[in-house]
């Protein structure tokens, strides 16, 4: 679910068939409507509203689970959906340095390219611009650069 063409853009290179722009009621119903009634079998949420996370777990089927990650923003979790749709909820706040050991040899040689949600680069001068552009969805992501490369 985006609304913003460059997340809906990468969306699609990572593999995303159906994007939805609605929001709310509008859509959960389309949501419901696409799984024929049953909703998902997982949805995540990534640093998003009260609103975003109330979609996710109403387009959540009995059973599934709801994935929160980062830390969200005026959430309620609907504890009545939980116990009574038996919908699990896991989360974190992407936790980058416990995978870095692990990934970086991949990262370094090529073998991973996480540079696709990289779309605004600035130096340490930047910082304050690298957050405004993100809050204002003019970027998906901001990569500070250190030094020389």
């Amino acid at each position: 679910m985006s609304r913003n063409p460059a997340r809906q853009k990468l969306a699609r290179e990572f593999g995303a068939t159906d994007i939805l722009t609605e929001r709310g009621d509008e859509a959960t119903e389309k949501v419901l409507h696409m799984t024929d009634g049953i909703g998902v079998d997982a949805a995540l949420e990534c640093v998003g509203t009260g609103q975003s996370m109330a979609t996710a777990f109403r387009i959540a089927r009995v059973g599934s689970i709801v994935g929160a990650i980062g830390a969200p923003h005026d959430v309620v979790v609907p504890i009545e959906t939980v116990i009574f749709r038996n919908i699990g909820l896991r989360g974190g706040v992407s936790p980058v340095r416990r995978y870095i050991p692990e990934l970086l040899e991949d990262v370094l040689e090529g073998t991973i390219h996480p540079g696709l949600v990289f779309d605004f680069t600035t130096d340490l001068n930047g910082i304050t611009e690298a957050y405004v552009v993100m809050d204002e969805r003019r970027a998906i992501k901001s990569l500070v650069q250190v030094g020389t490369i």
